[in-house]
């Protein structure tokens, strides 16, 4: 799949500005996202990338102006791409290694994830890809029925299946994310996890889980916030996360329109996840 690569710099730099032009250019198809020292560099594929979106991009922090260049990024091997420039292991609540193939295991943790990146959203470096495995670590999975909306790579469908879940079902959009994740459940040694390439329009009722997760992004989770409800059970749990604190309110109040009750949430560095439950 050819990419489109692009770098945006900010001056001056402002790590606010950063986060609030992340998340419009998460809304906007952009899946992964790389830090830079005066910016990020933001990875689409060629055929979603519409020039348009950059010029009602708005980094909101006053005094802060941004540029940006394009480069059109051929197929190419990403594993070497990733490990040469920016993947690097990481412990979440020093109890969840999250590594590529290409790295040794140098820390002994609870659970070990093994991630084949490629262009896929979800190696848990980003803000809420960790606090959303918080989660997971903290909850009793045991003999339950998973879901997990954007599954990108796989890592939180994988980290539910190494804590107990008895079956989980991953869906994605993307085509790309989807064998990402087929190849990931290879790596893992996970054999009770499928995935499909999808939306969540295409949940049903008569399959619902105990637990579906959603670590999307503002935007997609308020608009299918129902099919989520539609397929969750009676006293289920929904675990979300994508969003700015700011945008917290909002998502609470269209999950408890859709029927869940609010029980905790969590930040870092202003992005935020949500844990709510399934009450009628």
């Amino acid at each position: 799949m050819e990419y489109k690569k692009i770098t945006l710099t900010l001056s001056p730099f402002d790590q606010t500005a950063a986060d609030l032009l992340t998340a419009q250019m998460a809304d906007g198809g952009f899946d992964s996202f790389v830090s830079t020292d005066d910016g990020f560099e933001a990875y689409i594929p060629s055929g979603k990338f519409d020039a348009a979106l950059m010029s009602s991009l708005d980094p909101v922090v006053d005094g802060v102006e941004f540029g940006w260049t394009e480069e059109t990024m051929p197929d190419q091997d990403w594993n070497r791409v990733w490990e040469e420039n920016f993947f690097r292991p990481i412990v979440i609540a020093d109890r969840c290694l999250v590594r590529s193939p290409f790295h040794e295991r140098e820390v002994r943790t609870d659970y070990e994830i093994i991630i084949n990146p490629q262009m896929a959203f979800g190696t848990g470096h980003h803000q809420t890809t960790g606090l959303m495995l918080g989660f997971l670590l903290e909850a009793d999975l045991g003999g339950l029925r998973v879901l997990d909306m954007g599954c990108g790579t796989g890592i939180l469908g994988i980290m539910a299946s190494m804590r107990g879940a008895a079956v989980v079902h991953g869906i994605d959009i993307d085509d790309w994310c989807y064998n990402n994740t087929l190849d990931n459940l290879r790596l893992n040694g996970i054999d009770n996890m499928t995935a499909a390439i999808g939306t969540a329009d295409d949940l049903t009722e008569a399959e619902a889980f105990d637990i579906v997760l959603a670590n999307i992004n503002r935007n997609i989770l308020l608009a299918d916030m129902e099919r989520y409800a539609f397929a969750t059970r009676r006293g289920g749990l929904l675990f979300v996360s994508g969003f700015y604190s700011a945008d917290a309110p909002m998502i609470r109040a269209e999950a408890e329109r859709c029927g869940y009750e609010f029980i905790s949430l969590r930040t870092d560095a202003d992005w935020t996840a949500m844990q709510l439950r399934k009450t009628r």
